[in-house]
């Protein structure tokens, strides 16, 4: 019985792993599509901003322009953030929804619950993203 119990586990153990390794693969690649996205903002690189919106936000502004244009007047904190701290990443739907804490450029904290899913090429795109204000003004 003892045998059959540690069998159990080891297999057990067996398929956990790559799971779990899986995950931690998928929030590093959550972390940089983010993280990359704000640096080509703070560097007034819209193209490359553009470049790690999913398909669906592609469609509905098909060019860098028009996407620039709609973070610039309706995501300015995310446009020009300061100090991202990644908080809960959860299982959303198909793909994966990252909050991340961020400041404008006036000092207020705000919460971007950014959602992700990875793509059919391997990449991980930003198909979605909620702000709402931080409940303090940052230092």
């Amino acid at each position: 019985m003892k045998h059959a119990a540690i069998a159990f586990f080891s297999a057990l153990l067996l398929v956990a792993v790559p799971v779990l390794s899986a995950k931690a693969d998928d929030a590093a690649d959550i972390q940089a599509t983010i993280s990359a996205q704000l640096d080509a903002f703070n560097a007034g690189n819209g193209a490359e901003a553009y470049s790690y919106a999913a398909p669906n936000i592609q469609s509905l502004f098909p060019s860098p322009q028009a996407f620039m244009g709609m973070v610039r007047s309706g995501y300015d904190p995310v446009y020009r953030s300061s100090g991202a701290v990644f908080g809960e990443l959860s299982p959303h739907g198909s793909g994966y929804r990252q909050e991340v804490y961020l400041t404008d450029s006036k000092g207020q904290s705000w919460i971007a619950s950014y959602t992700l899913e990875r793509q059919p090429d391997g990449s991980m795109k930003i198909t979605g993203c909620r702000l709402r204000k931080g409940d303090d003004i940052a230092v």
